[in-house]
This record gives structure tokens, C-alpha cells and sequence, in this order.
């Protein structure tokens, strides 16, 4: 509930700003800021709602995955109630004072800690054969607790590219490193389920493969801040990492059964959530392509990262959060037409993002239909699915 709750008003937040900023003139609504609007908007889009959902899978699967007593629901509200709360004083914050944007921080920060902590203890208690999963959340999710608290560092010091380093490490290494984890473990087990002629094939090299790549793309994101133009030989190292790695995963996408998954509806929202994260880092190659031939003069924008951050992150999300909660709610694992029409609403809203940053002479309509087209649908799966949270089962089982 806590994660539909910030999904919903962060897009709105988000919406809402972007819309005045078009719309106000130059004598409009002055929208005063005190951290700047880019690394506002990165922090909220890649630290705010995504740790939230992670909390809820990661207490409900992660048991599992470990052979380990489930965890109870009440045990998770502090920091789950904390991490909203601090949401909410940051995004008051944005606009007042560095000083509210790292407190909220540190209220965020020290609940996601703590939920590490208690996931590494499950982590260490269990005798589970095969804890490779499991491992590489608890180490992401340790990172990620340290980027955050770098992240509150940055901003006590009003060093902004202390703080957008440190949010674009957490958003690769922690948070794409997480959902590739997740995608690598469920996807092939969800298909062969649904499509017994389809095999659960997740060799653990693939997991390396995909953790390290990540990983590089952090370690490159947080780079380009503080090394500008970067030389020649780096760029083409970056593309002759991320040229194969895309093929990789894109080859990957079709073995998967991204074919044979069209046919059921919850499936192809996984896979086609997936499918975007191949696509991100052949954009992300062709990009550096360009800088490496331009002098760092030309590249694709922001298009290969909202590839992957709406994209595969955001899709994905939507199609496991979608999944979960028709199966704690007891409701059938099958997407609705409801579901089915917030999800491509989400595609949509990739598609004109990427676009616009692709097309920047096209004007500012691709970006304010991206916005719209997003804030329609997290708030409508907040709304359908926030309302099924804390209520009886639908099947009348106890949970």
C-alpha cells in the first residue's frame, strides 16, 4: 500500500510540474526550487517508490527463496511508514530547503537500512542450498543503503554531483541490479509454469553476466558526471561492453518466450518489461557510439536511460506488483482488461519519452503526454490495486 501511495504522488508531483512549466509563460506560476529539479526528479524516480516495492516482495518471496518461516506484515510498518514519511518531508523539501531534503534522507536511509539488515539476517540463518539470488539482493540492497546515505551527505554539503553520483550508482548497481536478479529467478519459472513446452533455463553464468553489466553501467553513469568529455578509448570500451550484453539479453528475451508469452497476458507484461532492458543498453551502445566519433559532441540523450528506468524497471514493476497482488488478495493470476489497459498505458508512456528525447525538435507534446500517460497509470493501478491492500481475501482464505 505504502508503494502505491508514493507511486501515485510522485507522478503526480512530477506531472504537475512539468505541466506548469509549459503552461506558466513567462509570467506564470514560479515553481521556486531548492535542489536542483534534475536531481530532485532522479532521487524520487530511482530511490522513492522502487525500495518500497522491494520491500513488500523481498519479505514475501524472499522467505521462500530461502527456506525460512514468513515474515510478518507488522514487522515491516515502521520502516515501511518511515520511508513514506520521508518521501513526503523531501518532496516539501525540493522546494524550501537542502537541509528538510536531508533529513527526510536520513528517515529514508535508516528505515532502508534496517530492512537490509533484517533481510541479511534471513539471509544468514538459512541453510538453503542455493542462495545465489538471495545474495545478490542482500549485497545490492547494502549498497544501495550506503548510496543513500551518501546521497544525504551530498545534500547536507550542497554538493550536487556528490548526489547525482550517488543516485545513479544506487539506481544501477541497487535497483536494476535488484529487478535483473528477480527477472533471471521468476521469468523463466513463471513461463515454464504457464507453458509447459517452455523450460526453466537460468544457467547462473546469465545472472553474472547481467549483475556485471549493470554494474559497468554504473560505474559509467557516475563517470560522465565527474570526467567530461571522457576519451575516445572509453566510449568505445563502453560500447564493445554494451553492444554483445545487448544482443545477450535480447536473444535472451526470445528464449525466454517472449513469443509464446503473448498468448497469456500476466506473462507478456513480464516479458515485455524485459525486453526493454536489451533494448536500453543497444541504445546505450549506439549512444556512445556517436560520443566517441563526436568528441562526446553528439549522443542519443536521456533515451537509453528512460529505456530502462520506465521501461524495463517500470514495466516490470507493474507486471510483478500485479502478479503479487492478485495472489495475496485471492484473485486469479491473470490480467484483467483493467490490468491489461494500465500496463499499455505504461508502454505508451516509454514510447513517447523516448521519443521525445530522440526528437527534441518535436516540441515539448511527446514529454507532456509521457508525463500524463504515466501519472494515469500509476494512479489508476494505485487505485485498483492500493484498494485491495489490508482487506479479506477474495477467496476467503485466511492472509
Amino acid at each position: 500500500m505504502t508503494g502505491a501511495f508514493l507511486l501515485a504522488l510522485s507522478a503526480l508531483w512530477w506531472c504537475v510540474l512539468l505541466w506548469m512549466r509549459l503552461f506558466g509563460g513567462n509570467d506564470g506560476v514560479h515553481v521556486p526550487w531548492a535542489v536542483s529539479p534534475n536531481s530532485a526528479h532522479a532521487l524520487v524516480m530511482g530511490l522513492g517508490f522502487f525500495p518500497l516495492f522491494f520491500a513488500g516482495f523481498l519479505f514475501t518471496a524472499g522467505p521462500k527463496w530461502l527456506g525460512m518461516p514468513e515474515v510478518p506484515a507488522r514487522q515491516l510498518l515502521p520502516q515501511m511508514v518511515m520511508m513514506v514519511l520521508g518521501w513526503a518531508v523531501c518532496l516539501l523539501g525540493f522546494h524550501v530547503s537542502h537541509f528538510l531534503v536531508a533529513t527526510g534522507l536520513m528517515a529514508i536511509a535508516s528505515a532502508w537500512t534496517s530492512l537490509t539488515i533484517k533481510f541479511g539476517k534471513l539471509w544468514h540463518a538459512s541453510r538453503a542450498p542455493d542462495k545465489a539470488h538471495a545474495s545478490v539482493v542482500v549485497v545490492a540492497s547494502a549498497l544501495g543503503a550506503l548510496a543513500m546515505w551518501v546521497v544525504v551527505a551530498g545534500m547536507l554539503a550542497q554538493a550536487e554531483t556528490m548526489v547525482r553520483s550517488a543516485t545513479q550508482a544506487a539506481l544501477w548497481i541497487f535497483i536494476a541490479t535488484v529487478f535483473a536478479t528477480v527477472s533471471h529467478r521468476m521469468i523463466p519459472f513463471f513461463s515454464a509454469s504457464s507453458l509447459p513446452f517452455l523450460d526453466a533455463w537460468r544457467p547462473l553464468w546469465l545472472l553474472w553476466c547481467m549483475v556485471g553489466v549493470l554494474c559497468f553501467e554504473g560505474v559509467v553513469a557516475c563517470s560522465d558526471l565527474w570526467l567530461w568529455p571522457s576519451p575516445q578509448a572509453w566510449r568505445w570500451l563502453q560500447v564493445m561492453v554494451e553492444a554483445p550484453a545487448a544482443a545477450l539479453l535480447l536473444w535472451l528475451a526470445i528464449r525466454w518466450g517472449l513469443v509464446q508469452s503473448l498468448k497469456i497476458r500476466m506473462l507478456a507484461m513480464l516479458h515485455g518489461g524485459f525486453l526493454w532492458l536489451g533494448i536500453a543498453l543497444a541504445l546505450q551502445a549506439v549512444s556512445h557510439s556517436l560520443m566517441a566519433l563526436t568528441q562526446d559532441q553528439t549522443s542519443l540523450g536521456l533515451a537509453p536511460l528512460h529505456a530502462m528506468t520506465m521501461g524495463y524497471l517500470g514495466a516490470t514493476m507493474f507486471a510483478m506488483a500485479t502478479r503479487v497482488s492478485s495472489g495475496h488478495s485471492g484473485r486469479p493470476l491473470a490480467a484483467d482488461n483493467i490490468a491489461w489497459g494500465l500496463y499499455w498505458m505504461v508502454q505508451l508512456a516509454v514510447l513517447l519519452r523516448v521519443v521525445h528525447a530522440l526528437w527534441p525538435n518535436a516540441g515539448a507534446w511527446p514529454l507532456l503526454s509521457a508525463i500524463a500517460a504515466w501519472t494515469l497509470a500509476c494512479c489508476g493501478w494505485a487505485l485498483r490495486y492500493g484498494n485491495w491492500f489490508g482487506r479479506p481475501r477474495a477467496d476467503g482464505r485466511a492472509g
